[in-house]
């Protein structure tokens, strides 16, 4: 497996990513981290991602600051969606459509909360580009129309920062488009229940869940693109 740091070119500044890709290539999956930053936790989630088959890059959107507690996190999401975010996940989806061995036309995007929304923005602005959209914990808005990709959606059951109220509501704006969606409730978990590094709301049942079905997903949609 290779693992190592790009930087990505994002107008006149840089910005960082981390890439785990397996010796033999395979489909590109871009990941974009919730609102804590470019931890240890996204990037193991890349390198699991590569074990799997698939060429991972993780773009920094905070800058190298990480958050520990939810005020910090507050604080970076803000900053993050005031700067220059759009531009980084962007340069990032060019850098991976660009790595030697990647296969296929098209990349999936796999959103994390505050990532799910820049996930969802780039599937409306790159239809030709994104096949796949895995959104965990997030009900976004998009313009769905405008994207060509499939998507599923990890929603904890008792999540409190998205209520399944506003996941139906996104839910039908996806169907209306025409987009295939599927939809996957856990039962007895919050946000961030995937994330080993929160033990106030991991849930490793559900986790392996969400994850042997979002690589089937990723396979599926990806494999002949």
């Amino acid at each position: 497996m290779q693992q190592r740091e790009l930087m990505l070119t994002v107008g006149d500044q840089e910005a960082r990513a981390y890439l785990a890709a397996p010796e033999q290539g395979g489909p590109g999956v871009l990941v974009l981290h919730a609102w804590w930053g470019l931890n240890p936790f996204y990037k193991s989630l890349c390198d699991r991602f590569a074990g799997a088959g698939f060429i991972a890059l993780a773009p920094d959107m905070f800058g190298g600051q990480v958050a520990t507690t939810i005020e910090e996190a507050e604080r970076l999401s803000k900053m993050g969606d005031a700067g220059p975010t759009p531009q980084i996940v962007r340069a990032a989806a060019d850098a991976l459509l660009a790595q030697p061995g990647r296969t296929g036309a098209t990349i999936g995007v796999v959103g994390f909360s505050f990532g799910a929304w820049y996930a969802a923005q780039l599937a409306a602005e790159a239809p030709d580009e994104v096949a796949a959209v895995v959104l965990y914990y997030g009900a976004v808005d998009g313009d769905f129309a405008r994207s060509r990709a499939a998507y599923l959606a990890h929603i904890g059951e008792l999540d409190d920062y998205e209520p399944l109220e506003y996941v139906r509501q996104m839910e039908q704006a996806i169907r209306d488009a025409g987009r295939e969606f599927t939809l996957h409730v856990y039962p007895q978990t919050g946000h961030w229940f995937v994330e080993e590094d929160r033990p106030d709301a991991y849930q490793p049942e559900a986790a392996a869940l969400a994850w042997v079905r979002t690589i089937a997903f990723l396979q599926e949609t990806l494999g002949d693109s």
